[in-house]
């Protein structure tokens, strides 16, 4: 049975020996500093779904990387249709008239019958995908090549990208940080998408090309973004994205690692380990996920 020793993530960096500990649970951005010295490490547990810090090239991978999955759809299920409904329903708008003392009759739409189009279809564009069918909505999915979802009802691959974007009212991009998904959101996708479109970016930020996402908005090809992730973070104040027509930006906000959610997950993985068992979510330091 493995050594479990304790140690707090605002100190990890001060502690003077940490060689001997085999196993690591915590941030990736927090133990990819100290991985080097973490020389008996034979498990990491991260708590979150993304492990960039971890994939660096010059960083060893002689051990196992587990990564937290089957925990965030909810939380983001949450963040992308709460702006779909505001959307919809005209919430600014309504808000704004409100604030003016006017009688707005405006009438407000409907997710019912609307197309969504999720990127990345594992555990958290399934819970999307879920969601989205309780409300009335059609659902269509591009993978790399799974087609595992019941709730998507067309699927599309590789080059069909274009052809997925081609009729959508809704995009969201939940899919992982790799070398086929980097500026995947480029100028010819967006220029793909509808005018009457809004992208919603709850997932990667080296997703999208964001130079052609300000210049769509600006010059009103698409309808709007809903942004909670950025190549560079935080967002600098300069960026173009802040000033950009139509877009509304959260700070990596839309699902964080709660203790309550993560923690089954460790606990499960540490009873594999000890009972000897494959353990559950091991990432591919090749793919990246």
């Amino acid at each position: 049975m493995p050594d479990l020793q304790i140690h707090s993530s605002s100190n990890i960096e001060e502690i003077a020996d940490i060689s001997a500990c085999d196993l690591a649970f915590g941030e990736p951005s927090l133990l990819a500093p100290v991985l080097p010295r973490l020389t008996s490490l034979r498990w990491l547990q991260a708590t979150w779904a993304g492990v960039e810090p971890l994939l660096d090239p010059k960083l060893r991978r002689d051990y196992v990387l587990t990564n937290a999955r089957g925990v965030f759809g909810g939380l983001m299920s949450e963040y992308v249709f709460a702006y779909l409904l505001a959307h919809e329903r005209l919430l600014l708008q309504k808000y704004a008239s409100q604030q003016a003392g006017r009688w707005d009759k405006t009438p407000p739409g409907t997710l019912r019958g609307r197309l969504i189009g999720i990127v990345g279809v594992g555990s958290i564009g399934a819970a999307l995908a879920k969601t989205a069918k309780h409300f009335g909505m059609r659902v269509h999915g591009y993978t790399r090549a799974s087609e595992t979802c019941a709730d998507v009802d067309r699927y599309f691959h590789g080059d069909q990208r274009l052809a997925f974007a081609a009729d959508l009212d809704y995009v969201v991009t939940v899919a992982p940080n790799t070398t086929g998904t980097r500026q995947l959101v480029d100028a010819a996708f967006l220029a793909a998408l509808p005018p009457r479109a809004v992208f919603v970016n709850p997932g990667r930020g080296s997703v999208v090309d964001e130079a052609a996402l300000a210049a769509a908005l600006r010059e009103k090809r698409i309808a709007g973004a809903v942004l909670d992730v950025f190549q560079t973070e935080p967002l600098p104040p300069d960026h173009e994205l802040w000033r950009a027509p139509n877009v509304l930006i959260t700070s990596h906000t839309a699902a964080l690692s709660h203790p309550v959610d993560i923690a089954p997950v460790f606990i499960e993985n540490y009873r594999r380990l000890i009972r000897r068992e494959s353990l559950n979510y091991i990432v591919d330091f090749e793919r990246g996920y």
